[in-house]
């Protein structure tokens, strides 16, 4: 029996879709994250119950966050982006959890930098609050080691390929390195919008969305660029089409980021059949449902609507890029190779934020 709602929204489900694709899937995934890295201050002493614990979150992660503050007794205090809907914040609201929303702007850019900057300012007024640093304190990849251990024990035989989506770089990074630990020849493959900075795509935005989690438009220090083989760029209309065809054939109902991956899976299965490839569904459609379900084809993509998004893989492939600046659009697959991070472009104030994470 858990103690705590939290301890049941964080634990996934290990689906497997068909021989060599398995689907990780997560109520919300951060909230694994949230718990072990507020259990971790908790024992060393950085944080006492009763204080507060402060970040910026474009959704998701404020959630985890409250969940774990309330879990534990502490104070949540969150600067939350334009995306932040009318549900999530009736749920911190009564969870207790103080949030400070950005007003909308056109330039998710723009959103990060004033979210950055009102982060400092709290900070200068209340230097007791811990900023727990989501995308660049390492705490954040500590609970994806007993995720990975129990990937390890269900998925064991075959070489093992994870897919997932980029975002802070925690999950991934917690999730490879775990795996890395208990068996050889594991693959890491990152999925990422067109328009991220993260492995240098900031040239090809996309002029539907960037899907909020998976990219960025600052660099991450949680981001380690060598332990990923290959990197994925899927653009949305490819993510849309990824997400249909997984709840249309499998009944998972997840949103864009999981079908982004859940495309990049599929291909990076035909291209190794003796492996088991497991990517990771880190949230539920619900928040997708006017975007990408709500008027989705859902046929043989050989009867579907002219005007209408191609019905799932194999309708689109991707284009295997040369290199960096060979990206196109709606989906883009490159052999990074564990190479360094790219080179960056005109500093911002946000890099400065980048700094060495904590020891653990």
């Amino acid at each position: 029996m858990d103690p705590h709602i939290s301890e049941a929204i964080g634990r996934p489900d290990l689906i497997r879709l068909d021989d060599g694709v398995v689907c990780l899937r997560f109520e919300t995934m951060k909230v694994v994250s949230a718990l072990a890295a507020v259990r971790h201050l908790l024992s060393t002493g950085a944080v006492r119950p009763g204080d507060t614990l402060l970040d910026s979150s474009s959704g998701i992660y404020a959630h985890a966050l409250a969940l774990a503050c309330h879990r534990y007794g502490l104070r949540c205090h969150i600067v939350g982006s334009t995306t932040v809907d009318r549900t999530l914040r009736a749920q911190l609201r009564i969870l207790g959890a103080r949030l400070e929303q950005m007003e909308p702007t056109p330039d998710l850019k723009l959103d990060q930098r004033r979210r950055v900057a009102r982060i400092r300012e709290i900070l200068a007024e209340h230097p007791e609050y811990h900023w727990m640093r989501q995308y660049h304190d390492d705490i954040h990849c500590l609970g994806y080691r007993a995720v990975a251990d129990r990937v390890h024990e269900s998925c064991g035989g075959r070489p093992l390929t994870l897919v997932g989506g980029v975002g802070s770089g925690a999950s991934t990074a917690g999730l490879a390195r775990r795996l890395r630990e208990r068996t050889s020849g594991v693959r890491l493959v990152g999925v990422q919008p067109f328009g991220s900075v993260t492995f240098g795509a900031e040239q090809v935005p996309d002029p539907e969305i960037i899907i909020a989690g998976i990219g960025s438009s600052i660099p991450f220090g949680n981001v380690d660029h060598t332990l990923y083989d290959t990197v994925h760029w899927v653009g949305f209309t490819a993510a849309r089409a990824g997400s249909v065809a997984l709840l249309r054939d499998h009944a998972v109902f997840a949103g864009l980021s999981t079908g982004a991956a859940h495309l990049a899976a599929r291909w990076e299965r035909g291209l190794a059949p003796d492996r088991t490839v497991v990517f990771i569904a880190p949230d539920t459609g619900h928040r997708y449902v006017d975007a990408v379900f709500a008027d989705a084809p859902i046929g043989d993509p050989s009867f579907a609507d002219a005007d209408a998004d191609p019905v799932p893989p194999p309708a689109y492939a991707p284009h295997e890029a040369a290199g960096p600046d060979d990206l196109v659009m709606p989906w883009t697959r490159l052999e990074w190779n564990r190479a360094c991070a790219p080179p960056e472009g005109d500093g911002t104030a946000e890099r400065h934020l980048a700094t060495a994470s904590r020891p653990l």
